[in-house]
């Protein structure tokens, strides 16, 4: 099907779509157009906190890095809690049930504050006793404490925003999603500068002020978000019955979401090992290695829309009873992500220090995140498969299998050898750079091996 101008007119607006139904390219289309566009901006955002953060000291920059590190764990529990929600309320529309969505979305509300709060608390106290416990050094944490407190105590706007967003998705709404997205990290990237270096009337606050700003820019977008649930503007008819506690739908949520928690809580776990091991090799290692990954997350944000959208497609055809259609969505998406990503990883190895140099001259740091650019990228062509397809398990509720893939891969396999390569063998950073990369194929091997079995085709939610 040849995809027209008016289609991706109609993906920027968004609108009732029945993506059970039709061409599986034009529906891949139409929720991968705004999901990418709303995960680009996600990245650009990404890429200007370490640019402006960069400005301030190699220091300011390692505890953007050692901070994002154990903000994962935060992220853990919003996106496994994003995916249970996401399907949950994908199966409830395709079995042409909104009621029964919003229950969901009222329920998760619930879960999402409870989460934040109890990370909130001890991260705020005990900020100062994590960055030691990263490996930051004294002058490190002086630096940026403040940084650390501000993102931690207020992750719940993180949270909030995650979880409403994969309200809107699993509905189909995925321009909403985009919007409020856009919304909230425009005014992050406003105010960044304004924080960080204190331009105009703002005060000069360092990498504190980037926190800063990223809250305020979240807090906006949730404000969004919730007016536009609320207000009845999207395909989840929301009211006051939504919020009552549903016991049973609050059960199956929190058991859904237990895989999902348990992937993320593996994976930025194994990511906090990685970061702990570059660090014994300095604050220019880690600053070099933080750089790499922000650029990196520029490209593979916007392939998480096109994961999404195919996570989003296999629920809503799950719930309409179409496991075939369900299964042809994952791979044309597997593939159109594949040929976006490979693209993308040519550019970066060939450009690699011209990225690393926008954000730091300094020589160490420009070949150290040289090098972890080029290692990286080249694992792409496996990645851009094993995202999709692991998404598509999630997009079933079938969180279980992606978790023992994940603590099989990361655990057994990716930190003991980045371990041995590093230290052991003495390769030093580009050790765990090799480890990664690795993994990232074996891990897309099995899943795909999995998806094909078909079990996720049985999952009820």
């Amino acid at each position: 099907m040849q995809i027209r101008w008016k289609d991706f007119v109609e993906a920027i607006r968004g609108g009732k779509t029945d993506f059970t139904s039709g061409s599986v390219r034009r529906a891949i289309f139409l929720l991968s157009v705004p999901m990418i566009l709303e995960m680009s901006m996600e990245s650009l955002f990404a890429v200007v906190d370490a640019y402006f953060v960069g400005q301030v000291s190699v220091d300011a920059l390692a505890t953007l890095g050692l901070t994002e590190s154990v903000m994962f764990l935060v992220y853990s529990l919003a996106i496994g809690l994003s995916m249970a929600v996401t399907a949950m309320v994908a199966r409830r529309i395709g079995e042409k049930n909104p009621t029964g969505a919003a229950e969901v979305a009222g329920q998760s509300i619930y879960l999402a504050l409870g989460l934040s709060l109890l990370v909130a608390v001890p991260g705020y106290i005990f900020a100062e006793d994590i960055l030691r416990l990263m490996g930051g050094d004294q002058q490190m944490i002086d630096s940026g404490l403040g940084y650390t407190q501000i993102m931690l105590g207020g992750n719940a706007t993180a949270m909030m925003l995650f979880l409403l967003n994969a309200v809107f998705r699993g509905a189909g709404n995925a321009t909403l999603a985009m919007y409020s997205l856009w919304l909230a990290n425009a005014i992050n990237i406003v105010l960044d500068p304004c924080l960080i270096l204190g331009l105009g009337p703002f005060p000069e606050l360092g990498v504190a002020g980037a926190a800063v700003a990223t809250n305020i820019g979240r807090g906006t977008g949730v404000i969004f978000q919730l007016i536009i649930l609320l207000g009845g503007r999207s395909l989840i008819p929301m009211a006051r019955d939504s919020f009552r506690f549903h016991f049973d739908v609050m059960k199956k949520l929190f058991l859904v979401s237990l895989g999902g928690m348990g992937q993320y809580l593996v994976n930025s776990a194994s990511w906090i090992f990685l970061v702990r091991i570059i660090a014994q090799f300095g604050s220019a290692a880690v600053a070099g290695y933080t750089i790499a990954i922000r650029v990196i997350i520029f490209t593979i944000l916007p392939s998480w829309g096109i994961a999404s959208a195919s996570a989003t497609l296999v629920g809503q055809n799950l719930g309409a009873g179409k496991p075939d259609r369900a299964e042809k969505s994952v791979w044309l998406a597997a593939f159109y992500n594949m040929v976006f990503l490979v693209g993308v990883g040519l550019v970066f190895a060939v450009g690699a220090e011209f990225f690393i140099r926008i954000f730091n001259e300094e020589p160490e740091v420009v070949k150290i995140g040289k090098q972890s650019l080029q290692v990286l990228c080249a694992s792409y062509v496996f990645f851009a498969y094993g995202m999709v397809v692991i998404q598509s398990f999630n997009g079933a509720g079938d969180t279980r299998t992606p978790l023992l893939i994940s603590l099989m891969c990361l655990w057994v396999i990716q930190i003991p050898m980045a371990y041995t390569l590093a230290v052991f063998w003495n390769w030093g950073p580009l050790g765990v750079f090799i480890s990664i990369a690795l993994c990232e194929a074996i891990m897309t091997g099995v899943a795909i091996y999995l998806f094909r079995l078909g079990r996720w085709k049985t999952i009820k939610v």
